[in-house]
């Protein structure tokens, strides 16, 4: 059985990443001669919800119920896992490549004294099981061995495109109320809050993505940007200098330690495209860069270049939209 945690989003249905990752584990199910599927969601699971699993292949959606659970903790969401491990015969563990996703997985691999692989993009084998994941912040790619039963590694985000299955699942729930120990909760979420109404909406489902970097000069220098933004109807994304300087909210930050994008455009202005930088936006479709340096990385990577003042270039891109709108 291939074991997958599914993580929830504010419409308590199955994230895009999540979805992607059952998809990945359903072409890892049919090299193996059809190992079935099943998800493992803590807290409530809604009819929608399993419908939409069951529409993905999912045979069993384990729910991990309790108080323990009311909140995220790393080490008690591992050890439910090890609960629905113990009841079954288990050869994949895995998880999408988010923060939670490599969080829980990394204590269930602790756990066992065994090696997980993040951010894992292809398999090449099953016997031995060997995977290719990015490394270096999507530089590199390194072939890795995972010798143990059952192996557990996250999905790159975007490593598959999120797609129905073909024959669906039953997706039956199967209740679990594993006992949690006092260690596994010392480290928890104890409170959240929902960020100010902004421009970064859903960046990782956005279509276009506007990007800026340090060459905004300020937080005042963002006015321009912000209405290119609002004129392609897409999201702000930030370099980290920016969220770094207070310039603009860390949610909007796009790379290594912020959101992995994949949108149809993105247009990064002033931005020069260091590693950690590029290992979230690599994905996207198109790139039309903005920067003043016909040297600068992202320029080299970029689809198209215009090479400029972003504070020239952006307001003429701005005052053709609105001419050809006969605004």
């Amino acid at each position: 059985m291939i074991v997958v945690l599914v993580e929830k989003g504010p419409d308590g249905l199955a994230v895009e990443v999540s979805r992607e990752t059952v998809t990945f584990a359903r072409s890892l199910s049919e090299a193996g001669g059809g190992v079935a599927i099943d998800a493992v969601v803590v807290g409530e699971v809604s009819d929608a919800l399993r419908e939409q699993l069951a529409a993905y292949g999912v045979r069993d959606v384990h729910r991990l119920g309790g108080e323990a659970y009311d909140s995220f903790a790393g080490a008690a969401w591992a050890a439910g896992i090890e609960s629905v491990l113990a009841a079954t015969t288990t050869v994949v563990v895995m998880a999408a490549g988010t923060p939670r996703g490599n969080e829980v997985l990394a204590h269930v691999a602790a756990r066992r004294g065994v090696e997980m692989a993040a951010n894992v993009l292809t398999f090449g084998g099953l016997s031995p099981f060997v995977v290719t994941r990015q490394v270096v912040g999507g530089q590199a790619l390194e072939e890795m061995r995972l010798g143990n039963r059952p192996a557990i590694f996250t999905v790159a985000g975007h490593a598959v495109e999120a797609a129905p299955a073909a024959t669906p699942g039953a997706a039956t729930l199967v209740e679990h109320a594993p006992d949690v120990a006092a260690a596994d909760l010392i480290a928890r979420v104890v409170s959240s809050e929902e960020p100010e109404p902004d421009l970064s909406g859903d960046l990782k489902s956005a279509k276009v993505v506007v990007g800026a970097g340090r060459g905004a000069g300020s937080a005042e220098g963002f006015a321009d940007l912000v209405e290119l933004t609002e004129l392609v109807g897409g999201s702000m994304g930030v370099s980290r200098v920016v969220t770094s300087l207070g310039w603009r909210p860390h949610h909007e930050q796009v790379g290594q330690t912020g959101s992995r994008i994949s949108p149809d455009l993105y247009i990064p202005c002033g931005i020069s495209g260091a590693i950690q930088h590029w290992a979230g936006c690599s994905s996207a479709k198109a790139i039309l860069a903005i920067n003043t340096d016909a040297d600068a990385p992202m320029v080299t990577k970029a689809t198209y270049a215009v090479i400029g003042d972003l504070h020239e270039v952006v307001p003429a891109i701005n005052a053709e939209i609105r001419r050809r709108r006969g605004e």
